[in-house]
């Protein structure tokens, strides 16, 4: 809006340009995006840590060695890493404007990522079934809170995924749906990432 200020000395109307300044479409939504993700790598940043200093309290209780399958652990890894490979996929075919080809990549992905969750799960519950629980001892706390909390990411990154799959059937590779997978991408990948660190670190050079 464009208002004008009377000069007092002169007498003349003069024009100050008020309007604000114009931005790309959804920079501000992908600005925020980025801004929590940065506030997730905080968080997991604050639980690694607090897994690094508990990782030695036994309790007499079980030990990573004693506990951790590396074979199924290999086999869970593999499913997320897949998962985010076909969400690569579903993002090229946005890019050529494929709808169904983006869904269906999206299905692949989602039972991925569901396979993962089940895996870790079933971890847990066998876990827990020997007595080896969360509160057993200050490594298992760790432990469990660390591992859980990727877990409830992957999770709610599915049913995020599942509200995504909806919109683009009902509305199409509109704007506003590129960018909300844009920002599901973004989020995903970051998941592998730090399932990569819980791996190596968690389990990896616990067991060898």
């Amino acid at each position: 809006m464009s208002e004008a200020i009377q000069s007092q000395e002169i007498g003349t109307p003069v024009f100050f340009d008020l309007d604000e300044h114009e931005h790309a479409p959804g920079s501000s939504t992908m600005l925020g995006f980025w801004i929590y993700l940065m506030s997730d790598c905080l968080i997991f940043a604050v639980l690694f840590a607090t897994y690094g200093v508990l990782a030695g309290n036994y309790a007499a209780g079980p030990r990573p060695d004693e506990i951790f399958e590396l074979p199924l652990l290999a086999v869970n890894t593999a499913m997320l890493l897949f998962s985010s490979i076909t969400y690569g996929f579903s993002m090229i075919a946005m890019q050529n404007r494929k709808k169904e080809a983006v869904l269906g990549w999206l299905i692949v992905t989602a039972l991925f990522g569901a396979c993962f969750v089940g895996i870790e799960l079933y971890e847990f519950a066998g876990l827990i079934h020997e007595g080896a629980s969360p509160e057993r001892s200050g490594f298992l706390s760790g432990f469990f809170t660390l591992v859980g909390t990727h877990g409830l990411h992957v999770t709610f990154g599915i049913i995020w995924m599942i509200t995504l799959m909806v919109q683009v059937y009902k509305r199409g590779l509109i704007e506003a749906n590129r960018r909300r997978l844009m920002c599901l991408s973004m989020f995903w990948h970051f998941l592998d990432v730090i399932w990569i660190g819980v791996f190596t670190f968690v389990y990896l050079i616990r067991v060898i």
